[in-house]
């Protein structure tokens, strides 16, 4: 299915390259009147995170639902997770995050949550696509039905207790300190103070949000300064969130990092144990480490995959029934809670586990021995995936690897690349096998 302007996690590009105040404009009144429904008074709740690029977002997208007679509520930098909590909270028609997630500053993006605070399926955004291509001009609100805009306070308050609330209610923090880095990103002024609030002893980073540099040399992708303060401070752990706030790698209190794989193994254990977990299993995307799968036979649970992508992860878990999903990547589902990823949540629940087993982090986050795992991107142009001698290189990849293994081919959602991903239990058999691909596609992706 080729959709022109959403990927896997809404609209992202460029600003003011894919992202311009035009198309912000017209995604504003296309989402607008697709989830107009009934006589009421219509409204939109508005976040985004801390790019210089989301004051022009903002500002168009407001113009785009005012002009179709909705109302917006703007929250100003929040975290991913805590818009889609509110559009329900507040029983709002629509939810908007304005944010490229982990990308550089100069990128950007936007996502639209419906009025349950779930991710739109590709019905619903082929829907928006259409009117956003024929255009509105018929469908725009009398004089006397516009809608009014205005920012609202107390909207960070509401989310560090939604937070709080996810642990036992006995349960303290007290005794353990946690480094957070926030990305210099949406999350940077309630995390820490959540932290602080359950009795952690609280060192935030990533916490002086300029407009340029969020996601620069820190969070969950860049988590080497995590790593250092934990290290400089003698931390219990850290806990690097990304650009949004949708997910999370920890370090433990050597400062070696944990991905989302050890920590889906966490949780999914420690809620078997507890009785909470919904299916015996859970929910994972094609990228998951392959240790990550048996580890979960040995405890006689499943892992189911799903394509790339935490909404296409949260659909399995909601059409099937599974409570925990996510990301190696450390997008992490608890739909017990919340209807998206939430990194400072699954980090909670974390912390929680650290708590109960009274072990230090480097023991109770290491459940498994992941296999080596190779990942590398080629940019590209034009279709190399169908080029005769890319397709020999990734069948003779596969024959080498004789199911002791798994490799991967695909492009990416949210960039013009192709990520080659292989696994198995011989490194120097994974290597070649993904640089002789990678060879192949740089030959032809240009």
């Amino acid at each position: 299915m080729v959709r022109k302007y959403f990927g896997t996690d809404g609209i992202r590009g460029r600003a003011n390259g894919v992202i311009t105040p035009e198309l912000a404009l017209k995604v504003g009144q296309a989402a607008g009147l697709t989830f107009r429904r009934g006589e009421h008074r219509h409204r939109v709740v508005v976040g985004k995170d801390t790019r210089l690029s989301g004051y022009m977002i903002e500002t168009a997208l407001v113009a785009g639902f005012t002009s179709v007679g909705m109302d917006v509520l703007l929250l100003g930098p929040m975290p991913t997770p805590a818009v889609a909590m509110l559009t329900r909270s507040m029983r709002a028609d629509l939810g908007v995050m304005i944010s490229a997630s982990h990308n550089p500053f100069d990128d950007n993006g936007i996502k639209l949550f419906g009025p349950d605070g779930y991710k739109l399926s590709d019905e619903v955004e082929q829907g928006i696509e259409r009117l956003i291509d024929t255009g509105v001009t018929k469908l725009l609100a009398k004089s006397m039905d516009l809608g009014r805009a205005k920012r609202i306070d107390g909207v960070h308050d509401r989310y560090i207790e939604f937070a709080k609330r996810t642990l036992p209610r006995n349960m303290s923090l007290e005794g353990l300190r946690v480094v957070i880095d926030c990305a210099n990103g949406a999350a940077y002024r309630v995390a820490p103070d959540a932290l602080w609030e359950l009795g952690a002893d609280v060192v935030a980073i990533g916490v002086e949000p300029d407009g340029f540099n969020i996601n620069r040399d820190c969070g969950s992708t860049v988590p080497e300064a995590l790593s250092r303060k934990v290290r400089e401070m003698r931390a219990d752990i850290g806990i690097a969130l990304d650009g949004d706030a949708d997910r999370v790698v920890i370090a433990d209190e050597r400062g070696h990092i944990i991905d989302g794989d050890q920590l889906l193994a966490v949780i999914a254990e420690s809620w078997r144990d507890d009785g909470r977990l919904a299916q015996p299993g859970v929910v994972a995307t094609v990228m998951s480490n392959l240790g990550l799968e048996r580890h979960l036979q040995n405890l006689k649970l499943s892992l189911v995959r799903t394509p790339v992508g935490d909404r296409y992860v949260l659909e399995h878990m909601r059409q099937h029934g599974f409570n925990v999903g996510g990301e190696s990547s450390g997008h992490i589902i608890l739909s017990d809670y919340t209807t998206t990823g939430d990194g400072f949540v699954a980090a909670l629940q974390v912390l929680a586990v650290v708590k109960k087993i009274g072990k230090p982090v480097s023991e109770a986050c290491h459940r498994f021995e992941a296999l080596p795992q190779i990942l590398k991107s080629v940019r590209y142009r034009g279709k190399p995936l169908e080029n005769s001698k890319v397709r020999s290189a990734i069948a003779s990849a596969e024959q080498r690897l004789n199911g002791h293994g798994r490799l991967l081919v695909r492009p990416s959602g949210t960039e013009p690349v192709i990520r080659v991903m292989g696994e198995g239990d011989d490194k120097t058999l994974v290597e070649e096998i993904v640089d002789g691909i990678v060879d192949a596609l740089t030959e032809h992706a240009a």
